[in-house]
């Protein structure tokens, strides 16, 4: 089997979101190939509005994993990062979702691709569109950019700005949380 290119969404909002994703693509680099990550944007929660903002990325790489095999990943990646069971759309340590499996349409019951929330979610198209503009909804036919300008483009996704960030909460009172990991 040749290496199928794949794309995959990043999601957090609890916890250091920032890490979070950051985290979850090194992991993923070491099952996957010649992986790219995007910026990661901050998105206000879509569906479930009463909860912490989330931080979004979307990764591109290449797998010999078959589909199965491939969610089979991220559920271990999201449950060894902290994830557990919640409300659907609820807060979140973790979330991946994969996206795109090339030009692949799966239909089972605990696996859906492409990604149904795809053309709907600015959150998902903002990073996809930026690091893959051209690459085209399996079934919709739609690039990612034409899906992102048909939703009205990126609204309140917006590069996130960690340094920034990390300021807000310092004036907020918040203790200050080490950008990178130290060693120790």
């Amino acid at each position: 089997m040749s290496a199928v290119t794949v794309f995959l969404g990043l999601g957090s909002n609890l916890g250091n979101r920032q890490r979070s994703i950051e985290r979850a693509a090194e992991l993923l680099s070491e099952a996957l190939e010649s992986i790219q990550l995007s910026t990661i944007y901050t998105a206000p929660p879509m569906y479930e509005e009463r909860q912490p903002e989330f931080l979004n990325a979307v990764l591109r790489g290449k797998t010999q994993l078959s589909p199965t095999k491939l969610l089979g990943l991220v559920k271990q990646i999201e449950a060894d990062m902290g994830r557990t069971p919640g409300p659907k759309h609820g807060p979140r340590i973790l979330d991946i979702d994969i996206l795109f499996y090339g030009n692949q349409v799966v239909d089972m019951p605990t696996l859906t691709i492409p990604h149904p929330g795809i053309p709907e979610r600015p959150f998902v198209l903002a990073p996809l569109a930026e690091i893959a503009p051209e690459v085209r909804h399996p079934v919709m036919g739609s690039t990612s950019a034409e899906m992102l300008k048909r939703i009205g483009g990126a609204g309140d996704v917006k590069p996130f700005d960690a340094v920034a960030a990390y300021w807000a909460g310092l004036q907020r009172g918040r203790h200050p949380i080490p950008l990178r990991d130290w060693p120790g």
